[in-house]
């Protein structure tokens, strides 16, 4: 264990945030937090209007076991805090010819929906999709997703086995040429092909190891939680709090300090020092490179350069309709026009896909009086490609058009809340309005994602989807405890919360 009074500061509360300082103050750390906002959460922030409250952010919680894992880490109750629910079926998704499906919660029930509303042909080849991506997933997770950054010298290195079993995780093809190999319903395809934006990128680019997205919603299930995803932060923080984290909000970090390299501390923005022997960042990584390290310009632009998608999202009070699914997605026309639009023309498709969250339903939110709380997404380029912004207006009126005529919501609801990825831009800074920090385009991806630990500058780790493993709440949580792990094997520990981290950065318990 760390010696009581070794420092760490975390910049940022958000998931990455929040786990890293869990699991340091477990390890026996000094662990401060400082968070620009005046709460914790990050992008999974909560916004109320007249006495409503509803996520801004993400909206599914996926691989709950990872909270699971860290309430071993780092020795905290977590699970007496937050109720999840389960929802079946969970989305309904729609084309504009008028063919719907449903998709539950377990993958026996979607492939009977599958079956009621196409064939059991089509039904049979989700299944063997299904197990396509089960296998990619079990393959790949330890290498990709739970252990430490991947590196190609790293994979060389390795025994003929794990070479072999990566062999299985279908890299040199997109996902687009396996799921329309694999898949013959273009409906189908449609779905799967949608699984690519989960971390901002363009499914005729990445590689089709990202197939294994589908298992993780598909085969292990998604789920809401009591009070909104913005819940699982605040159990974060208020377990935290407990266990002896120092927090503060409303603190901007201007600086992060060093001397020969070496960390020391972080400046704030009313110039104050705060001493550490080693720094977390939380922040978007572009952020840290080219505002906060002096000398690292060049690293946020190769950052910003293969930025993911953006979005376009607002909040409508939507009239109570027991016919909508908690999670409702639009198709336009032809998908992979939108794919084009945001990554060819750095613009916004005509008929973009439209997803749709009922909070009440998902996550048992309370309405106003006359409604719910129904948040929309619309997929955009990130704004440094974005060079003529469509009127925002326009691309809402229209979207809210089509949700009514799908019987959604209402025709001309109210609308509570909205932001541009200008807006988001503005909220995290140099991010580029990115929601998932770099895209996933290639077949390098993974080994171009920036590390845990920052190369050149000792005592310095990220902790946020813009690292590794990347995106989404789950992944960011994760990013959160590698970052740990690294620190404190950086220390030359070999306590039994040492061995207990690699343990879990394995998979095994």
């Amino acid at each position: 264990m760390a010696r009581r009074g070794q420092k760490v500061v975390v910049i940022g509360a958000g998931f990455g945030g929040l786990s890293s300082a869990l699991a340091l103050n477990a390890a026996g750390f000094d662990v401060t937090v400082y968070e620009r906002h005046n709460a914790p959460g990050g992008k999974a922030a909560e916004v109320t209007v007249d006495g409503v409250g509803f996520d801004t952010g993400p909206s599914l919680l996926t691989m709950p076991e990872v909270l699971t894992r860290l309430e071993q880490v780092a020795h905290v109750d977590l699970w007496n805090r937050l109720e999840l629910r389960t929802m079946s079926p969970a989305f309904e998704y729609i084309w504009p010819d008028g063919t719907r499906l449903d998709v539950h919660h377990a993958l026996n029930d979607t492939l009977d929906s599958v079956r009621a509303a196409f064939s059991a042909e089509d039904a049979d080849e989700l299944d063997d999709f299904a197990e396509y991506a089960r296998l990619i997933w079990e393959t790949s997770a330890p290498h990709f997703v739970l252990g430490d950054a991947p590196s190609v010298r790293g994979l060389v290195t390795k025994d003929l086995m794990t070479l072999m079993s990566v062999g299985k995780i279908d890299a040199q093809r997109s996902m687009h040429s396996a799921i329309t190999r694999r898949i013959s319903n273009p409906f189908l395809r449609d779905i799967l092909m949608r699984y690519a934006t989960y971390n901002g990128s363009d499914v005729r680019k990445a590689p089709a190891t990202l197939n294994c997205i589908a298992h993780v919603e598909l085969g292990e299930g998604g789920y809401g939680v009591v009070g909104g995803m913005h819940a699982v932060a605040e159990a974060l923080y208020r377990a935290a709090v407990e266990a002896g984290v120092n927090f503060h909000f409303e603190r901007t970090v201007s600086g992060v300090e060093c001397r020969s390299k070496r960390i020391t501390g972080i400046r704030l923005a009313d110039g104050k020092l705060a001493e550490a022997d080693a720094v977390v960042c939380n922040a978007d990584v572009a952020h840290l490179f080219r505002r906060l390290l002096p000398g690292c310009e060049t690293r946020a632009a190769a950052v910003r350069a293969d930025a993911s998608m953006s979005g376009y999202t607002f909040v409508v009070n939507a009239a109570p309709n027991g016919d909508r699914r908690p999670h409702s997605v639009l198709f336009g026309t032809r998908y992979l026009s939108e794919f084009e639009a945001i990554f060819d023309r750095a613009t916004v498709t005509a008929e973009p896909t439209i997803y749709a969250c009922d909070q009440s339903k998902t996550h048992a939110r309370a309405g106003w009086a006359d409604g719910d709380p129904l948040f929309v997404m619309i997929n955009t380029p990130p704004v440094d490609r974005m060079l003529n912004p469509p009127d925002w207006r326009e691309v809402r009126d229209a979207a809210c058009r089509r949700l009514a005529d799908a019987g959604v919501c209402q025709p001309n609801p109210l609308v509570v809340w909205e932001r541009t990825p200008t807006g988001l831009e503005r909220q995290f800074p140099d991010s580029g309005g990115s929601i998932y920090g770099q895209s996933s385009n290639s077949v390098f991806a993974a080994f171009r994602r920036p590390s845990n630990k920052v190369p050149d500058f000792p005592g310095l780790y990220l902790a946020s989807g813009g690292a590794h493993p990347g995106g989404g709440v789950p992944l960011c949580i994760l990013s959160g405890l590698a970052a740990a792990r690294q620190l404190v094997s950086d220390q030359g520990s070999k306590s039994t919360w040492s061995k207990q981290m690699q343990r879990f950065a394995f998979g095994r318990r």
